[in-house]
């Protein structure tokens, strides 16, 4: 059996910038071992398997060592593969997953995706992250799945050089660490290594937690965003209370076939 694969770079307007993710268009889905080994041979962050049927859309999400219940970069990098290599003529795409269903829109170059807000507490930094990071966060809050940490100036984020030993034995998917921006309204930086990602290029998943939270601090709803990883990304943020909006461009670097 032969099947298109993709690989997309996410939040980018040129190739080699943004998170690149693999996309794999499907008839049926794929046992879930099968999927897992793609997702690992191809070793990027993620890999979406796209199943489609009767213009309907089923999307599951795999790093190299786990099935994700939420990607939004490998999300956009799909409906990216729907609009401009499968040749869907409307201006909105619809994806059934673990997560329910999830929406993406286009205007113009750019699209946009739809989730629902994260929920967060406050919490006391703890040891086990403290010496993770190498620095006490200012605040630190539990979401969902991720701990956020907020770092006082946008320097401190982007010279963190994380024990990733020591952060796999977080007890959470991943840890956010995220500040005031210079240029942008604020900065992030996505540490994941428990799942076998041990830093994210762009994490849009990470933003229905930053999103509400920046809104809030900075009492704003539209937001301009920056993941200052190695390839950077660059999000347009929007807070519409109970969901929010996330926008970026992608661009095709590969188009291919994987033998099965």
């Amino acid at each position: 059996m032969k099947l298109p694969i993709y690989q997309v770079d996410a939040f980018a307007s040129r190739i080699f910038t943004g998170n690149p993710a693999a996309v794999v268009v499907c008839k049926s889905e794929l046992p879930v071992e099968i999927m897992q080994s793609v997702a690992t041979e191809k070793n990027l962050s993620e890999t979406a398997f796209v199943v489609v049927a009767r213009n309907e859309y089923q999307i599951r999400w795999f790093t190299p060592t786990v099935e994700v219940d939420l990607c939004g970069h490998a999300t956009l990098a799909s409906a990216h593969v729907i609009f401009n290599h499968l040749k869907s003529s409307q201006n909105k795409v619809s994806f059934y997953s673990k997560s329910g269903p999830l929406h993406v829109h286009k205007n113009g170059e750019t699209l946009y995706l739809d989730f629902h807000t994260d929920s967060f507490t406050a919490v006391e930094p703890f040891e086990q992250l403290i010496n993770g990071l190498g620095v006490r966060p200012s605040e630190l809050y539990r979401g969902r799945d991720d701990f956020l940490a907020i770092l006082d100036n946008e320097v401190s984020v982007a010279s963190l050089c994380p024990n990733m030993q020591l952060m796999s034995t977080v007890p959470s998917r991943g840890v956010i660490v995220s500040s005031i921006g210079t240029e942008v309204d604020f900065v992030s930086r996505f540490f994941a290594p428990q799942s076998g990602v041990p830093a994210d290029p762009v994490t849009d998943s990470a933003h229905t937690t930053l999103i509400p939270y920046w809104s809030k601090r900075l009492a704003i709803n539209h937001l301009r965003a920056k993941q200052i990883s190695k390839r950077v990304g660059e999000l347009i943020c929007k807070d519409l209370g109970k969901c929010v909006e996330i926008g970026g461009k992608a661009v095709t670097y590969l188009v291919g076939e994987i033998s099965l």
